[in-house]
């Protein structure tokens, strides 16, 4: 049909004929038989012309000497022309020498089924607008439960000290009397508390206190939290102590009662930072002699040897994207992964890093602004990290093909 016509309907007719015929016989049947019926003005090729009848499509079946099939006339006209046409064409009885019945199957109306296409295709444009909405809303309920969901209780060390899963990998530790105590900050959204189980403050308490950038001692409000407190600050380095009310102990303190006794001790950003220079500064001292020395002071008299970080050269490719890296998250407290190809596949929070590995794949190479913990190796070692490189390193067992290395062995800080 020219470009000026917009077909309005499809007149479909089905015939028979008793004979073989082909396309084009059923065509001149068509224009021939139909010619002069209705006035010349109705004559299928001056309808053509004004753009009323479109191109006539004919499917054909030849079965057994004889012929049938379809006509498809689509028509610009209105239904009164549409329908004299059909009716005309009903009238037609023969196509060449052989006998023909043409019967008028169905008038569609073009614009119906483009209106029901329309409102089937809109029934599907909701239905993804809607799957796509729940699923968004879906995953912003998990982040929200996520975030107020009680956190996970674990020990530490040898000696099986009841703490919160948050230990491993934050920068800073809330040093409590119990395991009632650990989990009472569990549920006031601290996960991050060891308990110390004891007067006597044992060596992994010591080992993790030394890891960790910044030290908070919350003890109970009575005698023998004083005396523990003596014992703490004679055996490790604590930045802030914390006491219950007099008389009160921290297993027994409502949520909100922890909330304000720690709003002053949490550390902020900045003061995470710094502590963590001030930390690289004492490890480093002169030459690290100052470090040694004072390790092996504080564990008295055990043999610990304590060997300076040699340099390590990479390729210089590698080595290029990893001071890039550094440049860009130092004093974060963020996690940077790269893929084989050493492009970014996230950056993240260093306590959500270890969560990260666990849902992603490839990743290559992994740069922290933090402490590479035994706990981040095994996530490392799951995700087929080959490198892992962090401001220091916690006291780990390296069974696996990762290469773990610090900042200062790769001369960056």
């Amino acid at each position: 049909m020219p470009n000026s016509g917009v077909v309005k309907y499809n007149v479909k007719i089905r015939f028979e004929v008793d004979g073989i015929v082909e396309r084009a016989d059923i065509i001149g049947a068509l224009f021939g038989q139909t010619e002069g019926l209705l006035g010349p003005e109705m004559n299928l090729n001056e309808l053509q012309r004004t753009s009323k009848v479109g191109r006539i499509e004919v499917t054909l079946d030849v079965k057994s000497n004889k012929s049938s099939g379809e006509v498809i006339i689509p028509m610009s006209a209105d239904i009164s022309t549409t329908a004299l046409i059909a009716a005309a064409v009903e009238t037609i009885d023969k196509v060449g020498p052989f006998n023909a019945k043409f019967t008028l199957d169905v008038i569609e109306d073009v614009r119906e089924l483009k209106k029901k296409l329309i409102v089937e295709r809109a029934k599907k444009i909701v239905q993804e607008w809607a799957a796509k909405t729940m699923s968004e809303s879906e995953e912003m309920l998990k982040d929200i439960y996520d975030a107020v969901k009680p956190a996970r209780l674990t020990t530490y060390g040898k000696e099986h000290l009841a703490c919160g899963a948050g230990i491993f990998d934050s920068d800073w530790i809330i040093l409590v009397e119990g395991r009632a105590d650990v989990i009472n900050l569990l549920r006031s959204g601290y996960d991050n508390a060891i308990a110390i189980e004891g007067a006597k403050i044992s060596d992994a308490v010591v080992r993790l206190s030394k890891e960790k950038s910044y030290v908070v001692a919350f003890l109970d409000g009575d005698r023998a939290a004083d005396l523990i407190l003596k014992e703490l600050q004679n055996t490790i380095r604590i930045d802030k102590v914390v006491r219950a009310p007099q008389g009160r102990e921290v297993e027994d303190l409502t949520p909100l009662e922890i909330q304000e006794l720690l709003k002053d001790a949490v550390p902020s950003q900045q003061e995470l930072k710094a502590k963590i220079r001030e930390r690289e500064r004492e490890r480093e001292g002169i030459g690290g002699t100052r470090y040694r020395e004072r390790i092996a002071k504080e564990e008295s008299g055990r043999e610990v040897v304590v060997e300076e970080e040699e340099g390590v050269v990479l390729d210089e490719a590698l080595t290029s994207k990893i001071n890039e890296a550094f440049s860009s998250i130092n004093e974060t407290l963020e996690a940077v992964a790269l893929d084989a190809d050493m492009q970014q596949r996230f950056r993240v929070p260093v306590s959500e890093v270890v969560q990260r590995l666990q849902e992603e794949k490839d990743i290559k190479y992994l740069v922290l602004d933090g402490i590479i913990t035994q706990r981040l190796l095994d996530a490392c070692s799951k995700a087929g990290v080959e490198y892992v490189i962090g401001h220091r390193m916690a006291d780990i067992k390296n069974t696996y093909n990762i290469k773990a290395l610090t900042f200062n062995q790769l001369r960056l800080t």
